[in-house]
């Protein structure tokens, strides 16, 4: 069964920008540090200012290092993003088998990925920046259109295998609740660095209130104790 995390493949299907995959541990390391060195000056200066010297200043290394990994800054970004929403994928996978799904609800499981994204952005803050404000970059936005299209259909069958969700739910309908969840992430953030919970909340109402006329009634609920795991 597909999980709601399973959301993490490279968007685009165009060539990676980045020059050269790193396999070696050595070139992990340098390519983690290059990346920790975005983060900060992203915090530091902000998402438009960010240059490929001023990372490659950060990270103590020369900028001819740091093209040996990354195209430009842009390829920068976009790793960066990459990385920091595997950590929500591992984290919102982390908190749903924590969460008891045989007794699950669709308003349960759309807070439980909520607070997940909430938990990797209070620890990643310059990936909220990205985020809000780095979506001006083509391949952050279409990761982020992927993302969203692959957490639509993962949903749709864990509805499904719960009996939560009528059969017949349109694809789209999925679609549209992971966009507005998308949108009130990006409200809450926007008003407060650490997240507005109140917008938080009052997200989680309209999701489930859209989805509402898509939900089995809780009366023809079956028994959900089937050997499936996410």
């Amino acid at each position: 069964m597909a999980r709601l995390s399973d959301a993490d493949t490279p968007a685009g299907g165009g060539p990676d920008p980045r020059r050269r995959v790193p396999t070696q541990a050595r070139s992990r390391r340098r390519v983690e540090t290059i990346l920790d060195a975005a983060a900060g000056v992203v915090l530091r200066d902000g998402v438009e200012a960010v240059t490929t010297r001023s990372i490659a200043a950060d990270a103590q290394m020369p900028v001819a290092s740091l093209y040996q990994y990354f195209a430009d800054k842009e390829a920068v970004l976009l790793a960066l993003a990459e990385r920091d929403m595997a950590e929500m994928t591992h984290q919102v996978q982390v908190d749903l088998d924590a969460y008891h799904l045989k007794t699950a609800t669709i308003t349960g499981i759309v807070s439980t990925v909520l607070n997940a994204y909430i938990k990797v952005l209070s620890r990643r803050p310059a990936f909220v920046e990205i985020y809000l404000r780095g979506r001006t970059n083509a391949a952050v936005m279409d990761y982020v259109r992927e993302h969203i299209v692959a957490q639509a259909a993962a949903l749709q069958e864990l509805g499904l295998a719960f009996n939560l969700l009528k059969p017949d739910i349109p694809p789209a309908a999925l679609r549209l609740a992971i966009e507005i969840g998308d949108r009130v992430l990006q409200v809450a953030y926007e008003s407060d660095q650490s997240g507005d919970a109140q917008i938080l909340t009052d997200g989680v109402e309209v999701i489930r209130s859209y989805l509402s006329r898509f939900m089995v009634p809780e009366t023809d609920w079956q028994a959900r104790g089937s050997s499936q795991t996410m």
